[in-house]
């Protein structure tokens, strides 16, 4: 798929996977509590991370979720973490799943950064209903 490199159009992309991956709430809270100071990141994390990675077609978005769920427990980002579990329910991933990439973050990571993950996700995926 050849795609066109303006801002623009990158920008759009990375709108439509931003919202298929963290929902339209989330993405309409952003998008409204933007301001001047923040809109040019906004804007970076949309043409980036959203319209750029995350539309690569090299993995897929369970795959892209997974490692996401990982890269954030592993660094201590709480909250972005909790929001990922979310999307990776959306993206098709399995509560088996993510109590298996867990469980990896143990050996990988550390026993006390998977047991914060274990806390998290329990929460959230009550949250949702899943288990």
């Amino acid at each position: 798929m050849e795609k066109d490199d303006t801002n623009e159009t990158t920008h759009t992309r990375g709108t439509v996977n931003r919202r298929a991956v963290l929902g339209d709430a989330h993405v309409d809270r952003a998008v409204d509590g933007t301001s001047e100071f923040d809109a040019d990141f906004q804007d970076f994390i949309a043409r980036y991370a959203w319209g750029e990675v995350w539309d690569r077609p090299g993995l897929d978005r369970r795959t892209r979720s997974l490692l996401t769920l990982v890269l954030l427990l592993s660094q201590g980002h709480d909250e972005e973490f909790e929001m990922h579990i979310r999307a990776a329910i959306t993206n098709g991933v399995k509560v088996e799943e993510i109590k298996e990439t867990l469980l990896h973050a143990a050996v990988y990571c550390g026993v006390p950064v998977a047991n914060r993950g274990y806390k998290l996700a329990k929460r959230v995926l009550n949250e949702l209903g899943v288990i």
